[in-house]
């Protein structure tokens, strides 16, 4: 019941609504009493009326018209609540989606580093599922049901106490079994869970990642995957519905055998005169009456038991640590002139060997160096950890000579342009994606295009800078993806820029364009550029040398090209295949 006490917590904001939804439903609840006892009267009119012709007509007609009336109202109250539920449930998902999507958005990038996309949307899907359906009970059901049945059970008791015995002792019995058949339901369903979000998960990535599965031909591979996933879930679900149905059948037995009881008690009070018709009526319409609140008390055990295995994983993620609070970055002051600098820095991730040990290294303001080393040396990481994405294991970082740790991520990012070397870009327009690096007009978009040499290509679109790009870019080229990223990071206009391998994929032709577009990009910041192409970073003031997690050399391009070492190594490399290249088609 834990994920029940959490999920009436976190809906205390909505508390108030549900006020006023509980008592419209109890005020219906009592009216749903008031149809019975007024039919008791009529009866009782009508067989006076042909007992002894006492009867007064206009009583009758007066209860009938008031029973109508009642049964109106009741309807207006019901009608009034299930509007005010719909609208509670609308409140109720925006809210809950809101949460679990802030908390998203501050958790660190080591969750993320272990976590499918898929699965987390998933998860988020499950939850507010789940606990909508959890809140809509009990405000529909819960205290209705309850106040009900007692109201119910003590009108009975008042007529006949045997009658209101057996009739309380339903409850019990019937709740008993549906309490073990929705916790035995709950604990499959929590292996379902594990396996549907495994398998959404899988079907995103297979969807993000078409091209690859359809140039290998596994299609019949992942097809065969889900399938066996659904394969199992499908067993377990036939688990659950096995001993569904079975308690299913013991419930209504127990129901069956009890209520059969109570009748016989009623038709032999009635036929001994201890019950008039009319009572005997009253307490017929009870007791078929109390079988809503009964089934109700059922469901809402069901419901109970679904809302805490469906918000077990949403509630995981709620509790994750916060790391990254939101800021108002428009109120945040670019810095001038910063620098960076590593101070004996030590970094391994979360279950895995050290990745940087004791580097050491400072960037001036308006330096440009490069990070070059051997794939796996830790360029990357050093990246990471001057975006804040991970926190040094020793050491420190400081930007503007303030420590890393007394600075926000929001403050150090707002410092820092970014041009990866994935297309990271939205499905959606031109326009919104440049936006990205900030708020804009037409004609500072276009501007930031024709900086980034992208307007010529962009004005071609049919809808020129409102055309879509498709999802991650596809409707582009990878240099025409790259140089809206270059724009992107041109609007931000921040001081320190981060180029990571902003070229490696790219022609030849559509590395020079990138590479003029760069050139616009780099006036007057701190540049920071990991590249393999060493044609790329002949011009940086500095080349910092990584392997095996440690700065082995330092210096200029030509200081290091002149020197044995790693990148006279790899520079060699790079020449002598570009070398046979050019002898093999015979250019000199």
């Amino acid at each position: 019941m834990k994920n029940i006490v959490k999920i009436i917590r976190i809906s205390k904001p909505l508390y108030p609504l549900v006020a006023i939804i509980a008592i419209l439903i109890v005020f219906s609840a009592l009216l749903d009493l008031v149809a019975p006892i007024l039919s008791k009267s009529i009866v009782d009119q009508i067989l006076l009326n042909i007992q002894s012709k006492k009867g007064n007509f206009n009583t009758l007609m007066f209860l009938i018209v008031l029973s109508f009336g009642m049964s109106i109202f009741g309807t207006l109250m019901t009608a009034i609540s299930d509007r005010l539920g719909d609208l509670f449930g609308a409140k109720l998902r925006k809210f809950l989606t809101e949460k679990f999507y802030i908390k998203v958005l501050e958790l660190p990038q080591s969750y993320f580093d272990s976590e499918i996309s898929g699965k987390i949307v998933n998860q988020l899907s499950r939850g507010i599922v789940s606990i909508q359906a959890f809140i809509n009970t009990a405000s529909n059901f819960i205290l209705p049901t309850i106040l009900q049945t007692i109201f119910t059970i003590v009108v009975m008791a008042y007529f006949n106490i045997y009658v209101a015995l057996f009739t309380l002792a339903l409850f019990p019995i019937y709740l008993s079994l549906s309490y073990w058949s929705t916790k035995k339901w709950g604990e499959e369903e929590i292996k379902k869970n594990k396996i549907e979000d495994y398998t959404r998960g899988r079907i995103q990535e297979v969807i993000s990642n078409i091209k690859l599965v359809k140039s290998f031909l596994n299609e019949k591979k992942e097809y065969d995957l889900i399938s066996t996933n659904l394969e199992k879930s499908n067993e377990i679900y036939r688990r659950q519905s096995n001993m569904y149905h079975i308690f299913d059948f013991l419930r209504n037995l127990s129901l069956q055998i009890i209520l059969a009881i109570i009748n016989i008690i009623i038709f032999i009070s009635a036929f001994r005169g201890t019950l008039s018709i009319g009572e005997m009526v009253l307490i017929i319409q009870l007791v078929n009456q109390v079988r809503r609140p009964l089934f109700a008390m059922s469901y809402i055990l069901t419901q109970i038991q679904m809302a805490e295995s469906g918000s077990k994983e949403f509630f995981e993620i709620l509790e994750l640590p916060s790391k990254e609070k939101f800021e108002t970055v428009s109120s945040l002051e670019k810095l001038e002139n910063p620098s960076i600098t590593f101070a004996h820095v030590d970094f391994n991730y979360e279950k895995s060997k050290q990745v940087l040990s004791d580097i050491s290294f400072e960037i001036r303001s308006n330096e440009k160096i490069a990070l070059v080393g051997h794939s796996g040396v830790g360029k990357s990481t050093i990246v990471n950890l001057i975006l804040k994405f991970y926190e040094p294991t020793g050491g420190k970082i400081l930007m503007d000579h303030k420590k890393y740790s007394d600075l926000t991520h929001t403050s150090i990012r707002n410092n820092i342009a970014l041009v990866f070397q994935e297309n990271e870009l939205f499905s959606s327009t031109v326009k919104e994606n440049v936006e990205y690096g900030g708020s804009a007009d037409d004609k500072e978009i276009i501007k930031v295009l024709k900086l980034a040499n992208a307007y010529e290509f962009v004005k071609a679109l049919p809808k020129g800078i409102y055309s879509e790009v498709g999802e991650r870019g596809v409707r582009l080229s990878g240099g025409q993806k790259q140089r809206i990223q270059i724009a992107r990071a041109i609007l931000k206009n921040s001081p320190i820029l981060i180029l990571d391998e902003a070229t490696s994929s790219l022609d030849s032709r559509s590395e020079k364009e990138v590479q003029d577009a760069l050139q616009n990009l780099m006036k007057d910041k701190l540049v920071i550029i990991i590249a393999h192409r060493f044609s790329t970073i002949q011009n940086v003031d500095k080349i910092i040398v990584l392997d095996d997690g440690k700065v082995v050399d330092h210096g200029s391009p030509h200081e290091l090209s002149s020197r044995p070492g790693i990148y006279k190594d790899l520079l060699t490399y790079q020449i002598e295949g570009n070398k046979k290249l050019l002898e093999q088609f015979e250019i000199y």
